[in-house]
């Protein structure tokens, strides 16, 4: 199936394999969160991709790394974390107000609430535009490191799966109702909550697009506040980017990092708290992954062979 130069070859049994995972993604997605369009729109760029040339083969397969990542969000659904421990909601309020408390016309206001009282288009837009950031950026750059240094790109890939591990693990230990839910519903829990744009809403509404709207109506559960991934992700680019000595493209993602952070707490989406346990999470696992490829021969090994699989 695979050779040292061409990497993994199509043959009967490579087009078996792949049939038989697509055929059991779909199947398994369909019992668990019932069909979808856009399980099936993966399984279509995945074949596509592994059959269309040698380098989109090897793009496709590097990349499924993210791959995995995505399928275990998805699956996430159909495990909502309140089932197995209590919502936190107005326990994290206060200890966010107790925090970072902000006096504003004679009240104590958390951070959020003070930005949804002092909003304006402007910043509206900016930090729109920054928090469609945490996708693009993230790939754009595993698309980098992928043509430029297949060895850093497998680090990179595998750091961000980590931290997201690490982040799904808190998600389930401690279940959290984001800042929005408190503003709308108040402290009582409600199971089934769908996703909201909250302040994010503003900027769709500003550009006459459901741009926001369509990508929050598919999360996988609205009581994952803490950690803020969205502030992990950014600070795992930024640390490679360091790394591989990027020069001024650091500069930009050092701004979309800090744009991001802003963004989560203006928009309602997480507390400065979940940002920083972002920042945390983002930060363990940077740490373990380098001391686990520094213990373990067989990480190494493993890496190698894949490194060769799509050079």
């Amino acid at each position: 199936m695979t050779n040292a130069n061409n990497g993994v070859t199509v043959n009967i049994r490579s087009i078996v394999i792949v049939s038989l995972l697509s055929i059991a993604y779909l199947a398994l997605s369909t019992f668990l969160i019932g069909y979808k369009p856009d399980e099936l729109t993966l399984v279509v760029i995945f074949n596509v991709l592994f059959y269309a040339s040698a380098i989109t083969r090897k793009f496709i397969l590097g990349f499924t790394i993210f791959i995995v990542y995505w399928i275990i969000f998805d699956y996430m659904k159909a495990f909502p974390n309140y089932n197995y421990n209590p919502v936190h909601i107005a326990q994290l309020y206060n200890a966010e107000k107790y925090l970072f408390g902000i006096h504003f016309n004679g009240k104590l206001l958390t951070p959020n609430e003070y930005w949804l009282a002092n909003s304006n288009t402007f910043i509206d837009v900016v930090s729109g535009l920054f928090y469609l950031c945490w996708i693009p950026v993230p790939l754009g750059f595993a698309a980098y490191l992928f043509f430029k240094n297949k060895k850093q790109f497998l680090n990179f890939s595998l750091t961000f799966v980590l931290v997201n591990i690490l982040g799904f693990i808190v998600y389930y230990a401690y279940p959290a109702a984001p800042p929005w839910f408190v503003q709308y519903h108040g402290f009582h829990f409600i199971p089934l909550t769908m996703g909201n744009t909250a302040g994010l809403a503003r900027f769709d509404a500003f550009f006459h697009a459901g741009i926001f709207k369509n990508i929050y109506t598919k999360g996988s559960n609205v009581f994952a506040a803490m950690p803020s991934l969205h502030s992990s992700y950014p600070v795992i680019v930024l640390y490679y980017g360091i790394k591989n000595k990027l020069g001024l493209i650091n500069i930009f993602f050092a701004v979309v990092t800090v744009g991001i952070w802003f963004t989560a707490v203006y928009a309602s989406h997480h507390y400065v708290l979940d940002v920083l346990a972002g920042i945390t999470c983002a930060a363990l696992g940077i740490t373990l992954y380098n001391v686990l490829l520094k213990k373990f021969d067989g990480l190494r090994s493993a890496l190698n062979k894949y490194e060769r699989v799509i050079s």
